[in-house]
């Protein structure tokens, strides 16, 4: 098995670097990938399947040509757990749960769930996640629910400011109950923009980095996984 595994683009803007690299990659990996997995976090705002943005129409077309060729998965990560039927009618991708385990037994999340010592942001995710919420902001007007997200963008970024580094980080006891109840082997995570291999028993944890300085993805060939980095201001490959 061959795949690939990234997470926290964050793309909010069809001509800057990242866009342009993510696309570059879906290109080139799905025609050497047996399955292509984004693990959250792939947008920077997503406010509703109606959206008619540039990066929004771009994105879906993107992922719409990738999994035309090669299975694509996309989780649901804090900044687009509004990705619904429509987008995946309209993209090819499969939503899927978190967590999920693969067939060949790798466990993967989004990771932001295990930030247990987070306790304000665990209790905003579970409002934010619940369908009341949801149903409450998809009757708004589109242009009413970009406000409300670009207003909740800005006090994500003060509040991250104002939290201590480590409370913001996945909590030890909480990965491994779920790597006890699942019986991973492999780990996969993103969410905390700190991108490394840690070991946990006989489970590697392997968390992909964020699209910021440079572009992070986690390879999988056979039985190996591996952590790969490459430049956003060269093109994919080179």
């Amino acid at each position: 098995m061959h795949r690939i595994f990234i997470s926290d683009l964050h793309l909010d803007d069809v001509v800057s670097p990242v866009f342009k690299r993510f696309t570059e990659c879906l290109a080139q990996e799905r025609a050497r990938v047996d399955e292509i997995y984004i693990l959250g976090d792939l947008v920077e705002m997503w406010v509703g399947d109606d959206d008619t943005s540039d990066v929004a129409t771009a994105l879906v077309a993107a992922l719409r040509d990738t999994s035309a060729l090669c299975p694509l998965y996309v989780m649901h990560g804090n900044r687009d757990f509004l990705f619904g039927a429509d987008f995946e009618r309209a993209s090819g991708a499969t939503l899927i749960p978190d967590p999920w385990t693969t067939e060949d037994g790798l466990v993967l999340s989004h990771g932001d769930e295990l930030c247990t010592d987070d306790v304000d942001y665990q209790t905003a995710r579970q409002y934010l996640r619940s369908e009341a919420f949801r149903e409450d902001l998809l009757e708004k007007p589109l242009e009413e629910r970009l406000g409300i997200g670009r207003a909740m963008r800005e006090q994500s970024k003060q509040t991250k400011a104002n939290t201590p580094a480590q409370i913001m980080d996945v909590n030890p006891g909480a990965v491994d109950d779920l790597i006890a109840s699942t019986g991973a082997r492999y780990f996969v995570h993103g969410h905390t923009h700190r991108p490394g291999i840690h070991a946990h028993g006989n489970c590697a944890r392997i968390v992909t980095g964020d699209w910021d300085r440079v572009g992070w993805l986690c390879r999988q060939t056979g039985d190996t996984l591996q952590l790969e980095c490459f430049s956003l201001a060269r093109h994919y490959g080179t």
